[in-house]
């Protein structure tokens, strides 16, 4: 049976602000019974430390869950921060949707 996989796609900027909105997202996706949850961050443009936050207690009460977290179409200043925070290998990063789809996660 294919996993169930709902997507998140933060709008612009994922900040202190904007991250309670996300987690609730990401709740909300639990909720609904998401197996794993893509965050597809095409459209993030910015993201701060308070986002990269947001971003890691998704992530905590996604594995609480016993479900997957996935990022995704990380830009250059996203991509920067994690590099710089070292907080990278804590998450399963994909170069964009399509790698994601081709990936075992997605076909788990």
């Amino acid at each position: 049976m294919p996993a169930h996989i709902i997507t998140i796609r933060p709008d612009h900027i994922l900040d202190g602000v904007t991250g309670i909105a996300f987690r609730q997202e990401v709740t909300a996706a639990i909720d609904a019974g998401a197996d794993i949850i893509l965050v597809d961050c095409q459209d993030t443009k910015f993201m701060d430390s308070s986002g990269l936050g947001a971003l890691v207690l998704a992530l905590k009460a996604i594995r609480t869950a016993e479900r997957q977290l996935a990022l995704c179409s990380l830009n250059q200043q996203v991509r920067t921060l994690f590099q710089l925070t070292e907080i990278a290998q804590v998450f399963q990063i994909y170069e964009n949707r399509q790698q994601f789809e081709q990936s075992n996660l997605h076909k788990a």
